[in-house]
């Protein structure tokens, strides 16, 4: 441990064990091996996350059509390269053998993936479907879904895969910078378009942000009976994030936390879209920028978990490599997803007893600003007597059911109380993942004891 013995290590909680490390960050290159298993989880960027019921296996197709496996989310070993390449109609329109941003569903017993090919900074791209009996491939490409050019006001790429609760009818969720995310009606019999034309838009960003927002991902909760339409702001650059809206419809239109619809392109402040996932810093280790172009994975024990790519800060504008992070999501009572404050350990869910909670704590509220920024950890504290202190503000705290409320002045605040390994002081701790009347997000971790004789 980093800041010596935590007393409550001797309580009869199930505190999680320290996760696999991963290797040295590697060189960016033009090229990296990523075939290479040595790297890790680095050069990892768009990972579609996947469970297979046949094999057991947790599956991620990331770009480049690497695909890799974990039997826990936590272990992960390479399968390798599961596209050979796109199909002759795709590259020879896009001039491009690249492959982006793969999804995968599975329709009776064929693995579908839907692949982007294209290159840097065009619209001239196409999304193509390559199909398997097996979710480690090879996958065989049928043919291209959509095609997008220049001239038209969307991209071809990021494809994401959802089917209607209701009627059974699936659909394709795919876009980017330019013109926004739409979604496009597929045949599930064939898996390719069923409409003509370009879908219908459910998000999209003004001009003068670049209309930078890309990497849609669509789930329903059948516990909230909602859609949840997850995107990434930023188009890559350091101020990359993941937001959100919902909608009982399929089609949209997707409401943010204050009402706002996220095809709404009157956003000067850049407030649409609750904001999920941003660049961080806690006091003690490393500052990362740019989380996003995220997958959902409903587990089958019904817990949820968004994965997404991340790269540690860099404001230089010299490359960075990206990385991959898994986090448990927890549901408020209003039904808002909420990204746990710390990677996924294996921390199982269990009964805390109020006494756990007692300390010194270090807080990040996850604001939206323009650009989106990193943010920074504060001191807070969860004292006796319902006291509560988070820098100068003063208010009380009430604790049940893994459940804190926290009050000071006029404003109320809730957030789930878990157990999880501290990446950044090695060692497991108390965290809190919690969310605003004002619709901000805030993470906690717990990183010491009272000190003694406090009064409040």
């Amino acid at each position: 441990m980093i800041n010596g013995k935590d007393k409550r290590m001797n309580t009869k909680l199930q505190y999680p064990e320290e996760p696999p490390k991963q290797p040295p960050k590697s060189v960016l290159k033009n090229k990296p091996p990523r075939l290479d298993s040595s790297l890790g989880l680095w050069h990892t960027h768009d990972p579609a996350i996947y469970y297979d019921e046949v094999s057991g296996y947790y599956y991620i197709y990331c770009t480049g059509a690497i695909c890799q496996r974990s039997k826990d989310l936590l272990h992960w070993e390479m399968v390798g390269k599961v596209v050979d390449k796109p199909p002759l109609e795709s590259s020879e329109w896009t001039g491009s053998k690249d492959i982006w941003a793969p999804d995968i569903v599975k329709v009776g017993k064929e693995y579908r993936l839907y692949c982007s090919n294209s290159t840097w900074g065009v619209r001239q791209s196409c999304i193509f479907l390559a199909v398997s009996e097996n979710p480690e491939g090879p996958f065989k490409p049928k043919g291209c879904v959509l095609k997008t050019t220049d001239e038209m006001p969307v991209n071809a790429i990021d494809a994401n895969i959802i089917t209607d609760a209701k009627t059974g009818k699936m659909y394709m969720l795919y876009g980017s910078f330019w013109g926004g995310c739409y979604l496009l009606l597929l045949d599930k019999e064939t898996g390719f378009a069923a409409e003509e034309g370009i879908g219908v838009c459910v998000a999209c960003r003004p001009e003068w942000m670049s209309t930078a927002v890309e990497g849609p991902y669509m789930v329903y909760n059948p516990d909230t009976e909602y859609y949840y339409l997850f995107v990434s702001y930023g188009s890559l650059k350091t101020d990359y994030q993941v937001r959100v809206g919902r909608s009982r419809n399929i089609k949209g239109p997707f409401i943010d936390f204050h009402g706002r619809e996220l095809t709404d392109t009157n956003d000067a402040d850049n407030s649409i879209g609750l904001l999920e996932f941003c660049g961080y810093r806690w006091n003690d280790g490393i500052e990362y920028m740019a989380p996003g172009h995220n997958s959902i994975l409903h587990d089958k024990d019904g817990s949820w978990y968004l994965v997404c790519h991340i790269r540690e800060k860099n404001f230089t504008n010299q490359p960075e490599p990206s990385n991959m992070q898994v986090r448990k999501i927890f549901w408020s009572a209003d039904g808002w997803p909420l990204v746990s404050a710390e990677p996924y350990s294996g921390e199982k869910e269990q009964k805390i007893e109020k006494k756990e909670l007692y300390g010194l704590y270090e807080r990040i509220n996850l604001v939206p600003s323009l650009p989106q920024g990193i943010q920074t950890a504060v001191p807070m504290k969860l004292a006796n007597a319902d006291y509560y202190e988070c820098c100068s503000i003063q208010g009380t705290w009430q604790y049940a059911d893994n459940m804190v409320a926290i009050t000071y002045g006029p404003w109320k605040e809730n957030g789930y109380v878990s157990v999880v390994w501290d990446s950044e002081r090695n060692q497991p701790t108390i965290a809190i993942t919690g969310i605003s009347e004002k619709g901000i997000l805030f993470w906690a971790k717990r990183v010491g004891d009272l000190p003694p004789k406090v009064k409040k």
